[in-house]
C-alpha cells in the first residue's frame, strides 16, 4: 500500500514538475527575447525618469543633499575628477549625458546596462556592473544637482 501511495505521489507531481519546468523555460524565453528587443536610443536612459526639468543655477540646498548621498554611496567607486577608480570618473558626465540618463542609470543600473546602448559600452569598457544603491529619484536628483554643481565649479563658473 505504502509502495501504491508513493507511485501514485510520485506520479502525480511528476507532471506538475514537467508543465512547471516548461512553464519556466517559456518564462525565460520571453524575458530573453522582451531583453533582447531593441530599443529607442533617445538619449535619457531606461528607468522611471522620462522627463525632467533643470534650471540653469544650481540649487545649493539640493547639491548639498546630493553631496552627502554621493559620498555615502558613490564615492568609493567614482571620482569627481575624469580618474577612473572602478567605475569612470564623473567630471563632465552633465555635459555629456542627458539628466533622464544621468538619473536612470543611478536608480536603475542593471537595465541601463543590459538595454541602454550608452551604458552597455560603459559596462564593457568598465568590465564592472554598477551596484544598484536603492537610491529614489527624489535623491537621483539630488546627486544630479550636485553633479551639475561639480561640473560648473570645474568650468570656473
Amino acid at each position: 500500500m505504502a509502495l501504491f501511495c508513493g507511485t501514485l505521489l510520485f506520479s502525480c507531481s511528476s507532471g506538475d514538475n514537467e508543465k512547471n519546468a516548461t512553464e519556466s523555460q517559456e518564462q525565460t524565453g520571453l524575458a530573453h527575447q522582451q531583453e533582447q528587443a531593441p530599443v529607442e536610443d533617445d538619449g535619457k536612459g531606461i528607468g522611471p525618469v522620462s522627463s525632467i526639468e533643470v534650471s540653469e543655477n544650481i540649487d545649493d540646498a539640493l547639491a548639498a543633499e546630493g553631496k552627502t548621498i554621493f559620498e555615502g554611496k558613490c564615492s568609493a567607486c567614482h571620482q569627481l575628477t575624469d580618474q577612473k577608480i572602478v567605475g569612470p570618473g564623473l567630471l563632465g558626465v552633465t555635459e555629456k549625458r542627458k539628466p533622464e540618463w544621468i538619473m536612470n542609470m543611478v536608480i536603475n543600473p542593471e537595465e541601463m546596462t543590459k538595454k541602454d546602448p550608452t551604458a552597455k559600452k560603459l559596462l564593457a569598457e568598465h568590465l564592472t556592473q554598477m551596484t544598484n544603491q536603492n537610491i529614489n529619484e527624489q535623491d537621483a536628483r539630488a546627486i544630479l544637482e550636485f553633479l551639475r554643481q561639480n561640473d560648473l565649479q570645474a568650468q570656473g563658473k
